[in-house]
């Protein structure tokens, strides 16, 4: 086995390591938000998607003769994570571009907020992580303040009722995967395996649907949207790498409210940007909220029963 083996991220002991884990992809999935936001002052998000996946797979594919031990692998578990790879990043997405495009990105990052409860509820059928009433309170504490982060009051109208499913859709998938991607892990507990192929999946996926949109022959990338589209997929990257090893660590039920709190810490990165968000009151009700629900978590006991990841 390789020096540089999936065992170097497990030796820290659960369930601390799950919540730091998670902790560390919320972050940067705030940062790869903020990365997005910039690189579409240069390029429509559909270029952008193109560009962002893409680098984050290549780099995977740099790093995986290190990080993958080829004696371990499961066929299994590699078609579970192709599978995942399928639908997340790559359709859902095109799913949060289609839901913005629609009803603007206030209500449509609201809704889509709805990820961890969709997480434990599908981690509760498929996995029988039962969450006790501490952990329900602490979940539905951090939905609503992260949608409360987001929401601005007056925001969506004017669009069919029917176009609520599309974030909905996207949340219900995000949800749906983490367990799936904890089952995965259960036969072959490498986080960045995982990682690797569901990105590399994802990477081809979407290349295929902009190439057929655009006739084969994609134009308008511009240099400065190129960097912030790359720099943007490889914080994804990374942040689903790490909450691919949250999920190795600790139970779904823990690990979806806490990659969840994300617009804590993009709001927080708001306040350095050249034009900086201003606090107002709802959304300092909104950060209490949210951390008063990641204290509780954490305080909480655990699930009733969780996969069992390692002998």
């Amino acid at each position: 086995m390789n020096l540089l083996s999936e065992n170097l991220w497990t030796d820290a002991a659960a369930p601390l390591a799950a919540w730091l884990w998670a902790l560390v992809a919320a972050l940067l999935f705030a940062l790869g938000l903020i990365l997005v936001r910039l690189g579409l002052a240069h390029l429509p998000a559909m270029l952008g998607a193109s560009i962002s996946v893409p680098s984050a797979a290549l780099l995977f594919w740099v790093l995986a003769p290190a990080m993958v031990d080829g004696a371990a692998w499961h066929w299994g578990a590699a078609g579970l994570f192709a599978g995942v790879g399928l639908l997340y990043p790559a359709i859902v997405t095109f799913l949060v571009f289609e839901s913005n495009r629609r009803m603007g990105p206030e209500l449509s990052g609201a809704l889509g907020n709805l990820t961890p409860a969709f997480a434990v509820a599908f981690a509760a059928v498929l996995l029988g992580e039962l969450p006790g009433p501490a952990q329900v309170m602490a979940l539905a504490l951090v939905v609503l303040g992260a949608t409360m982060i987001g929401w601005r009051p007056g925001a969506g109208g004017g669009w069919p009722l029917w176009v609520v499913v599309l974030p909905l859709l996207g949340a219900a998938v995000r949800g749906a995967l983490q367990p799936a991607i904890k089952s995965g892990l259960a036969l072959w507990p490498s986080a960045f395996a995982a990682t690797w192929i569901s990105y590399t999946v994802s990477a081809l996926v979407i290349v295929t649907i902009v190439c057929l949109r655009v006739g084969g022959r994609p134009r308008g990338y511009r240099r400065p949207g190129v960097a912030w589209f790359v720099a943007a997929g490889l914080a994804n990257g990374f942040a689903v790498l790490a909450m691919y090893q949250a999920l190795s660590l600790g139970p779904v039920v823990v690990v979806a409210p806490l990659v969840a709190t994300y617009p804590l810490f993009t709001l927080a990165m708001g306040l350095f940007l050249p034009d900086p968000v201003r606090l107002d009151r709802r959304q300092i009700l909104a950060v209490g909220l949210t951390v008063a629900g990641i204290v509780l978590l954490l305080a909480a006991p655990a699930a009733s029963s969780e996969i069992a990841l390692r002998p």
